[in-house]
């Protein structure tokens, strides 16, 4: 079977990726949430979601020639690269490894963020209703710490309600 020329790709066309995902994320920032769901959305709308998670009804057929191994192999290498120029040095380092795929490294960060989830949500809980308006310098200051508490439980699966 010879191997026929293999389409352009959408995602091949995506010249930087940080126009399409504004969040850069860090260890310790509460923005995990956020990232993953513009970087799946993106995904997802450049045809390449099967490279991060597996599809709920099937998954791309396999490679029957060596075109479409290339062409997965470099599509792959490319969401490799999104999440890469998307999460700060310290992070990367923690999450590269050689010879893995995009879904291995994509499964590395949301380990990152997912792990010791329960003795997160203690933490910050406590750190939430002990968090007092006299600490800071105005209401603002105080609205955004306890802002950013919340997303920080939101994150680890333990969200605020309003009550």
């Amino acid at each position: 079977m010879s191997d026929k020329k293999l389409s352009f790709h959408p995602s091949l066309a995506v010249n930087n990726i940080k126009n399409h995902i504004t969040v850069e994320l860090s260890m310790d920032n509460d923005q995990y949430t956020l990232w993953s769901a513009l970087f799946l959305n993106h995904a997802k709308s450049n045809r390449v979601l099967h490279h991060l998670i597996t599809p709920k009804f099937g998954g791309p057929k396999p490679h029957v020639t060596d075109a479409e191994k290339e062409q997965w192999e470099t599509l792959d290498a490319t969401v490799f690269q999104w999440i890469y120029e998307t999460v700060i040095t310290d992070l990367l380092e923690t999450i590269i490894e050689a010879e893995s795929t995009a879904k291995e490294c994509w499964e590395r960060v949301c380990d990152i963020f997912q792990d010791n989830q329960h003795s997160c949500s203690i933490t910050l809980e406590q750190e939430f209703s002990h968090t007092s308006m006299a600490d800071f310098a105005n209401a603002l200051a105080y609205c955004q710490r306890l802002k950013t508490l919340a997303n920080q439980l939101k994150n680890v699966g333990s969200p605020i309600n309003n009550t």
